[in-house]
């Protein structure tokens, strides 16, 4: 556990009644190339420390970078899919820091002239309202490599016994996107932060640019959050929360440093400039270092690298890769499938569109896959603690799956119980839903003799239940239909069992 202390704070409501929040969000993220932007070493997650590396993304004297095309193209990509302007002509900059972790002592970056700008993304609110958040900036960068710090308790610096440092990382291609301040959000600036965040992810997971993994590191954000009082209009000391990477924690981190802010300006302190560390387990912040300005990054052009100057025929060539924007996939698919409000949102949540919609496609009905993806495979999901793309990945369990055990069911072979049986032999790899209900025997019950001799049975055996049911009262037939499907060990048709209870008891 962390050992950070929390600062003081104040009520979240008391803070907005106060001041009002500026936002701004960078959102880095590792692009899903095959090799760094600057040379040929891999980029696969995971792989033993310092596997891939070389003489460039090491640093060593009289190495030469070359730019990563595809990294430039996946830059322009996002770039128009943000509504930005492309440069036609920029260049990348040295700035210029020292820290274990960048062996060059300074990061191959772009300053001001970055390869997008002056963009817009439209997020949409839980309660079905749009927030523009206005896009200053797309840059490219390189990413640094990765600092583990030995011999403490809290994987910091501070208190470690010694560090290690594992260069893979560096030089991977990074897409920095910088919004412009965000100010009148008020008490949904946290709303609004995540909203943006989970927006921005699925437009780049739709622009297969990266997997965008937040828990990975391949997609990260920095929360920058300042105050200012409700009669003012210039903008507080901001504070800069590094490296928050997950949805969550980008929502309570800009709700903590609200509370926060307003505690160290309300007893007449001054904000420290400076970023902050975020603790998960905690959900605090924590100084860092205080935070330079640009000019004290002593940027430069870098002279080892040519301009990129992308034509304009190139940058249309592009954006007629691009996607349909997720919102607007959305909208339609949910018309196309019926869907309520509450449906759709329910499937968003889960993760579960590209599944639906691949089932669909590939023959379902949009409530039968809903059903099983939702209902019956969500559920096992939750229970090994997996989402449920992961874990029908992971078990190999298919769109054609669904697909088949529906018609299984609407086809009069298998009732719903049956079918969950069906799951469970395809989860545990006995093969598709029509080998294992063949292997397990299962199969309704269609000899109707069979059938009225069980329900003759029950009702013989129920006889005030089956008077209830001659006086007028229908629903009580519900439990003789449990008794009959009992009888018939699961494999009657319950709708059927329920037309000869009524034949037989009401005529």
């Amino acid at each position: 556990m962390s050992q950070a202390t929390a600062e003081a704070t104040l009520p979240f409501e008391e803070a907005l009644a106060a001041y009002d929040p500026v936002l701004g969000l960078e959102v880095h993220v590792e692009l899903g190339t095959n090799t760094k932007m600057f040379c040929g070493c891999a980029t696969a997650f995971g792989a033993e420390p310092n596997s891939q590396v070389c003489p460039v993304c090491l640093g060593l004297p009289g190495a030469l970078p070359v730019v990563n095309e595809k990294g430039v193209e996946s830059a322009i990509r996002i770039g128009l899919a943000l509504n930005c302007e492309i440069a036609s002509w920029c260049r990348f900059a040295r700035k210029n820091y020292f820290y274990p972790d960048m062996p060059k002592n300074f990061q191959t970056s772009q300053y001001d002239e970055p390869i997008a700008f002056n963009g817009h993304l439209d997020v949409e609110l839980a309660d079905g309202s749009t927030y523009r958040v206005e896009i200053e900036r797309a840059h490219m960068e390189e990413d640094t490599g990765k600092s583990l710090h030995v011999g403490g308790s809290t994987g910091r610096i501070h208190g470690a016994t010694h560090s290690l440092v594992d260069y893979n990382r560096a030089g991977i291609p990074l897409i920095e996107i910088v919004t412009k301040p965000m100010t009148g959000a008020g008490e949904r600036a946290p709303e609004i932060a995540k909203a943006y965040v989970a927006t921005l992810r699925d437009l780049l997971k739709a622009l297969a640019v990266s997997d965008v993994k937040m828990e990975q590191g391949s997609m990260r954000c920095d929360v920058n959050l300042s105050l200012m009082p409700k009669d003012s209009t210039t903008f507080g000391i901001r504070s800069e929360t590094k490296n928050v990477n997950s949805l969550r924690s980008v929502e309570r981190a800009v709700r903590y440093e609200i509370g926060r802010h307003a505690a160290i300006l309300s007893s007449g302190g001054k904000v420290t400039q400076e970023t902050r560390h975020w603790h998960e387990d905690t959900g605090i912040t924590t100084a860092g270092r205080e935070k330079s300005d640009a000019e004290d990054y002593r940027y430069f052009p870098e002279p080892d690298l040519v301009p990129v100057a992308p034509s304009t025929e190139m940058v249309e060539a592009l954006r007629a890769t691009l996607p349909e924007p997720p919102a607007a996939r959305r909208k339609r698919l949910q018309s196309a499938w019926g869907y309520s409000d509450l449906e759709m949102r329910d499937v968003v949540n889960a993760g579960l569109v590209d599944l639906i919609d691949e089932t669909v496609t590939a023959g379902a009905t949009p409530a039968g896959a809903r059903k099983w993806w939702s209902g019956e495979i969500a559920r096992r999901a939750n229970d090994a603690g997996s989402d449920v793309p992961t874990y029908a990945a992971s078990l190999a369990v298919t769109p054609a799956h669904v697909v088949e055990l529906e018609s299984l069911v609407t086809g009069g072979r298998l009732n719903d119980a049956m079918a969950r049986q069906v799951w469970d032999g395809v989860l545990a790899g006995e093969g598709t839903p029509t080998a294992v209900a063949d292997a397990r025997g299962l199969e309704l019950v269609q000899d109707t003799g069979a059938l009225q001799a069980a329900v003759d049975k029950v009702i013989a055996a129920n006889p005030d239940v089956a008077q209830k049911v001659r006086d007028g009262k229908v629903q009580a037939a519900g439990a003789l239909i449990g008794q009959v499907m009992k009888e018939m060990k699961g494999q009657a048709d319950a709708a059927a069992a329920r037309q000869l209870i009524l034949d037989t008891l009401v005529g």
